[in-house]
């Protein structure tokens, strides 16, 4: 499943669109925190061909399966 597309909305927050027609709204600090800074998320894209969500030029990326099962368990640790 790609991602299609995203929207920042501030610090690590992100509106996600998957592929299968999901909007998903999810804080991603905690998945790469550690390894983008907050100044530096304004240079996410996503790749055409994988649909990842690449950072910093393709140095960092979240391969969408990835990005779509941490939204579900952050969805899934808010319901509970």
């Amino acid at each position: 499943m790609k991602l299609t597309h995203f929207e920042h909305q501030e610090a690590y927050r992100f509106v996600l669109t998957f592929e299968n027609g999901e909007v998903k709204e999810a804080d991603l600090q905690d998945l790469i925190g550690q390894h983008v800074a907050v100044d530096s998320l304004l240079t996410a894209h996503i790749d055409p061909e994988w649909g990842c969500l690449e950072f910093l030029n393709g140095q960092v990326d979240i391969e969408p399966k990835t990005l779509y099962r941490y939204v579900r368990a952050a969805e899934d640790k808010r319901a509970a």
